[in-house]
């Protein structure tokens, strides 16, 4: 797939077409027929009348669609044109005539038509070169072109060994993290070191997501690696932001992971820039900052869900809560602690941890 920004609605409509031409599916295969036949092949699929409007001749069918007759209809010269739902196949040998003056920087006639249709009409229009043996799909004028499940994979495997060097390192800062945060040592640098790992380790999965969507059936084995890497982290990121946002509200934890998702990785590892995002200015990257402590108290066992919220309602902040551990721990009872003795010794021993 192309890298450019494309627009919410063409987006999703790319997917459409990336499931629908996706291994496993009855469109992929009878476009893996037509290349093992070598032969060419211009499909429309979707928005019948827009496309007949574009062209003339051909002959009507209004037939069920299947794999192995949109496979025998290629061997006609022409556009084949298929029902948005892939249910029935509508003309073949389908001549079509957009406006050559629509901008296209394809090479080749069935290229250049596939694009064109594409950009005049909502149609999913899919290309097979005779000549070359790839197939290139077009939505909205933005092409890609299709991959075969080895190519897939390997691009894959880069990615899923590029995930699990940067989820180790993660893993190694957020204990650091927790430690910092313990004595009250954390500073912007430290911080905006992890923001860049969890952007770095988002983006990635990105990748893999829309390679996942690619492989269709073929892609379950890495559906569950993304899992493996990102499943348990989602809530972690949010509450680190909300423990060092001026404004620690889940609404503007959200605004704020929107913000990161569109800022490029490179200046998320500026400290400066992830000051700006948390709400604050002048600050530098010696600057102490002091979380709320929600991602630290979610990860001890004895802080039920939604007590980690309670106990920063009561107390203020992670370096209060030590304060008033250190006094009198039984005063955590108030805020419906069950094991206030338990919660007390965790954290001890946690910031006995060497960062």
């Amino acid at each position: 797939m192309q890298n450019t920004p494309i627009a919410s609605d063409v987006r999703e409509r790319v997917y459409e077409a990336i499931r629908m031409t996706a291994p496993g599916s009855p469109l992929r295969h009878a476009l893996d027929m037509i290349i093992a036949g070598h032969m060419g092949a211009l499909i429309c699929v979707g928005d019948e009348d827009s496309v007949l409007n574009a062209g003339n001749d051909g002959f009507p069918l209004n037939i069920s669609f299947t794999s192995n007759r949109l496979f025998e209809l290629s061997k006609m010269d022409g556009a084949i044109v298929v029902d948005r739902g892939l249910t029935q196949i509508l003309r073949a040998n389908y001549h079509l005539n957009p406006d050559p003056g629509l901008p296209t920087n394809e090479t080749g006639m069935r290229h250049r038509t596939a694009a064109r249709m594409s950009i005049l009409t909502d149609a999913i229009v899919i290309s097979v070169s005779e000549r070359r043996q790839v197939i290139n799909v077009f939505v909205s004028g933005h092409g890609y072109e299709l991959k075969t499940v080895a190519e897939l994979m390997g691009s894959v495997n880069q990615l899923v060994a590029a995930m699990q060097s940067t989820r180790d390192r993660l893993d190694r800062r957020l204990g650091r993290l927790t430690s910092l945060e313990l004595q009250n040592q954390v500073t912007l640098a430290d911080l905006t070191e992890v923001f860049y790992l969890f952007e770095v380790l988002t983006t990635a999965g990105e990748d893999l997501k829309r390679i996942i969507l690619q492989l269709g059936n073929e892609g379950r084995t890495v559906r569950m690696q993304h899992e493996e890497f990102l499943g348990d982290l989602d809530d972690e990121y949010t509450l680190m932001i909300r423990d060092y946002a001026a404004d620690s509200s889940e609404e503007n934890a959200a605004e704020i992971r929107r913000a990161l998702d569109d800022t490029a990785n490179s200046q998320v590892h500026k400290a400066t820039n992830i000051a700006h995002l948390l709400g604050y200015e002048d600050l530098r990257e010696d600057s102490v900052m002091t979380p709320l402590g929600l991602r630290t108290l979610s990860n001890v066992s004895v802080v039920r869900e939604g007590m980690a919220e309670q106990i920063v309602d009561e107390y203020g902040s992670l370096q209060d809560l030590i304060d008033v551990i250190d006094q009198n721990p039984e005063r955590l009872e108030e805020t419906g602690v069950r094991n206030p003795s338990i919660l007390a010794d965790t954290l001890s021993r946690m910031r006995g941890t060497r960062a």
